[in-house]
């Protein structure tokens, strides 16, 4: 059975023979941090959003904490650590927290990217070709274990969910979801008008290798095939047979669909087997955006359009059911996989399922096969002048291509031809569809999603004024809610932790006493352009710091969310009851996290983005370009297009002031009697330039995309000396990361 479940094996340390996972044996593992640290640390992050009152109490629990069901947790955990076949002391627990819940993973769960422009511009059809083809590239090279490890600053990442990226898929089941691996996946799933369809395209592993079966202009007629003959069938039929739409229910109810869909027939049994084991789903949607806010949205959750029904039969249920029908593309989705979007307009982008992959690991598949795109793209300008030795640029991926149309029939080729799956639908399940795309619809109506594109400034200009992008990034999020709304909320960043062996992330939490304290001087009327400067220059310098803490596994968030399931599993034994700090609160203040947000892109994407983690939150996931910084916003039922305006006005009032001399920065005449006190004088204000640069500078390795490209520019300046199922997730899993 190729199916590997990867909730159940025992995971080792062995060195592979490959360079993909050559350094998996040397990673350390995650540490579990001193409680005393954790303890400290939980107090300063929960203050600036507690009371005065709420603080004194918080005190005396944690000091209650400390000296009783504390330490005896702690001992738990370090012992389930040495003894623990899973790869780290969190591991199981944040699985659990992302396959334990029963909400539905659209909005709630699954990111987007959307891809920048292709360098040359394609129809639908040969955008999807082409990254297509990319990807089966990519997916070779991971098999084969090619693909050069991740590193940020010499420091190699573990690579352990690159395992998990292709042939993957979420399975609903009725009180915890797996995930199931198929580590010999060969096909790709094709959705075209809520239909399915799949083709071959990797050769079997032959002497150590995997080889790619099809080219470009292969996928180019395999498409055109598929696209053709979806076009043929009725647009209501299609909408009543939208398989896809059970994968936006609600885990339990997706779990009780699944089954009844199993049964209906062996046929069904083998159609969701062959989606679950493709290397991915490839979307192609019939549908152009307006504009950047929709194509964000189509990305995000799909397009929910409503067209009336006009029926010629006497079909006495659908009249009964319904006037009109779905005729966007939210139900053209299969939201358990990965996914890969592209539109009729040509516009690409990527949504995939987050339980076993973070941004960071996403990051690198998109990055690549884009950036081979634009290698391909070069190799055609310059083909006539490099005729003889070929383009001297190097290729992105490592991966052979051995065509199945040009090897000679016999029982060793392949069948790359198209092929539709069908579905057995029963009336019942029509029923569970339709509810399931007017639910969604619900949902998608109840979120807004908003996209602000700064384009005054970006990195280098944060950097030229000894700034961390992503510091600055986080205070002007919190400077914007605070100056809408006048109060200081949770905020959530995660850090990446892929320094450690299966290390994921760690949360950062950016709303800080010093955070707190720039918000109010920031709006303030009557403070000077100098105190606002100061205080951006503190609060960033000090989330900088935590965000390096975080990277190296000192944060608090990891360390107390796996102290609480071992209580939750003493109370499930009637060990002992659950500690007063998990139902304080400032437990709930923590966990409320009303400004979700995320740092995940490079120069090939548009957009990173994902929804709201509480009803009254917003999700802002953002990409700190050179010379402008990109926001994804969403949130249910809140001003997300004024929220974004407020953010603007921040941004755009940062910029103003750091172009401005301050008075410390004045320039002065030059005085050929200047004394060698003077002197003295400004070469101790360059020398405590520099060491506050670094300060702030250094700790940068923030977020889902370890900001390896932020700290690499930061450091080059500075050489140059210039300037309950049901109610678990919202507890178990308060953000995205």
């Amino acid at each position: 059975n190729p199916i590997l479940e990867t909730m159940t094996t025992k995971e080792t340390n062995s060195t592979a023979t490959s360079s993909t996972y050559t350094y998996q044996s040397r990673l350390p593992r995650l540490p579990v941090p001193p409680l005393d640290d954790t303890l400290k640390k939980f107090l300063d992050t929960v203050q600036p959003l507690l009371s005065s009152t709420q603080f004194a109490e918080t005190k005396e629990i944690v000091k209650d904490f400390k000296k009783k069901d504390g330490a005896k947790l702690q001992k738990m955990l370090k012992e389930y650590d040495k003894l623990t076949s899973f790869g780290s002391y969190v591991e199981e627990f944040w699985k659990n927290a992302y396959l334990a819940p029963d909400t539905s993973v659209v909005l709630n769960s699954n990111p987007y990217f959307l891809f920048e422009d292709d360098p040359d511009s394609k129809s639908q059809i040969q955008r999807a070709s082409s990254l297509t083809f990319q990807s089966l590239r990519f997916a070779a090279s991971v098999k084969n274990e090619r693909m050069k490890p991740d590193d940020v600053k010499g420091a190699t990442l573990c690579m352990e969910q690159f395992r998990s990226l292709f042939g993957s898929c979420r399975i609903p089941r009725d009180r915890k979801d797996v995930i199931k691996t198929h580590s010999d996946s060969d096909h790709v799933a094709v959705l075209y008008r809520n239909q399915f369809y799949y083709f071959r395209a990797l050769w079997p592993k032959k002497e150590g290798e995997v080889k790619v079966a099809v080219d470009e202009e292969d996928i180019v007629e395999i498409l055109e095939t598929i696209v053709e003959d979806g076009k043929k069938q009725d647009w209501v039929e299609l909408t009543e047979g939208a398989v896809g739409a059970l994968t936006t229910l609600n885990r339990d109810q997706w779990a009780l669909a699944r089954e009844q869909l199993l049964n209906c027939s062996i046929g069904n049994t083998r159609a969701l087997d062959i989606i679950d084991s493709a290397l991915f789903v490839l979307v192609l949607d019939d549908y152009q955006p307006t504009d950047i806010h929709d194509a964000a949205a189509n990305m995000l959750h799909g397009k929910h359009i409503i067209k009336e029904t006009k029926h010629n039969d006497n079909n006495y249920h659908r009249k009964q059911q319904e006037r009109y029908h779905q005729a966007g593309t939210c139900c053209n989705r299969w939201y358990d996989k990965l996914q890969l979007i592209v539109c009729s307009d040509g516009s690409a982008g990527i949504n995939f399922e987050h339980s076993a992959v973070d941004g960071h690991t996403a990051l690198r598949f998109a990055s690549d096969i884009f950036a081979e795109t634009v290698v391909t793209f070069a190799k055609s300008i310059t083909k006539s002048i490099y005729t003889s030795r070929g383009c001297p640029l190097a290729s992105m991926i490592d991966a052979n291509v051995m065509r199945a149309a040009a090897v000679t029939k016999d029982s060793n080729s392949l069948d790359t031809h198209p092929k539709k799956i069908e579905f057995d639908v029963s009336r019942t399940l029509k029923d569970s569809i339709f509810f399931a795309e007017t639910s969604l619809g619900d949902n998608i109506y109840a979120n807004d999603t908003h996209i602000l594109e700064f384009n005054k400034f970006g990195k280098s200009f944060i950097v030229q004024n000894r700034l961390s992008p992503d510091s600055l990034v986080q205070m002007s999020i919190l400077i914007a809610y605070y100056r809408l709304y006048g109060k200081i909320v949770c905020a959530y960043e995660p850090v990446l932790t892929k320094r450690f062996f299966h290390g994921r992330t760690e949360a950062m939490r950016s709303t800080t006493a010093k955070a707190a304290q720039l918000c109010q001087i920031w709006t303030s009327a009557t403070k000077t352009n100098e105190e606002k400067i100061n205080a951006l220059r503190e609060s960033t310098q000090y989330h900088s710091k935590l965000v390096k803490e975080a990277s190296e596994g000192k944060g608090i968030d990891r360390h107390l969310y796996a102290l609480q399931c071992i209580a939750k599993k003493n109370v499930e034994k009637k060990r002992s009851p659950m500690p007063e700090l998990f139902e304080s609160e400032a437990w709930e203040a923590l966990n409320h996290t009303v400004l979700s947000t995320s740092n995940c892109g490079n120069p090939a994407l548009r957009l990173f983005g994902f929804g709201p983690v509480i009803p009254d939150g917003y999700g802002i996931g953002y990409i700190i370009k050179d010379s402008k910084i990109q926001y994804s916003i969403s949130s249910k039922h809140r001003q997300t297009k004024r929220f974004a305006h407020a953010l603007s006005q921040t941004l755009q009032e940062i910029c103003d002031i750091l172009k401005k001399p301050l008075r410390s920065q004045s320039m002065e005449c030059h005085n050929n009697q200047v004394t060698s006190a003077t002197t003295k004088t400004l070469g101790q204000r360059k020398v405590h330039w520099k060491m506050d640069y670094f300060m702030c500078g250094a700790s940068s390795i923030s977020g889902e995309a370890a900001t390896k490209e932020s700290r690499d520019e930061e450091s080059s300046y500075s050489r140059k000396g210039k300037i309950d199922r049901k109610n678990s997730w919202r507890k178990a899993v308060p953000n995205f990361g």
